[in-house]
């Protein structure tokens, strides 16, 4: 268990670096076609930049934003039920997202695939656009990791260890 949180840790912890180096390069592009469009020189494909890395921000922190609980959650009713029954619920839930999110990647890499065998190009700047696809898949794999952290510290809430008495 150890093992699968402090790889769980490495690997979120560093795609929400990448996530931050991205969203700095998202003001860059933007701050840079402002200053060109002073002298009517627009950076060509900005609108096509900026979102290939929003979309890289996005998913790159979708893993630690599940491991450091910084989604929005509704937890009414869960809190008025006991400690067991409120880690079972959340095994449910962990254990159906894993399985929402898995199929996610999957999906992604399908229409990676595909826009790779077909040679689609971006509208604009008319370059390959796969790679981006592909790395939203990476990143949603880091979320996937966390999910399953997720469960397995769920069910050892579920399931706690008897303490012995010797």
């Amino acid at each position: 268990m150890r093992h699968l949180d402090r790889f769980n840790s490495l690997l979120n912890r560093g795609m929400a670096g990448v996530a931050g180096v991205t969203l700095i390069a998202m003001m860059g592009v933007t701050v840079l076609d402002i200053f060109l469009r002073l002298f009517s020189r627009p950076l060509t494909g900005t609108f096509e930049i900026v979102s290939w890395l929003a979309a890289v921000t996005t998913a790159f922190s979708l893993g630690y934003t599940q491991i450091y609980r910084q989604h929005v959650a509704i937890d009414l009713v869960v809190n008025k039920l006991g400690a067991r029954a409120c880690a079972s619920v959340e095994a449910v839930v962990n254990v159906v997202s894993l399985a929402l999110f898995a199929a996610v990647v999957y999906e992604i890499i399908a229409y990676a695939g595909g826009l790779r065998a077909s040679g689609s190009l971006s509208e604009t700047m008319k370059v390959i656009y796969y790679p981006w696809v592909y790395l939203v898949a990476v990143g949603t794999v880091g979320l996937v990791v966390a999910l399953l952290a997720d469960f397995f510290h769920s069910l050892r809430e579920c399931f706690p260890r008897e303490k012995s008495l010797w």
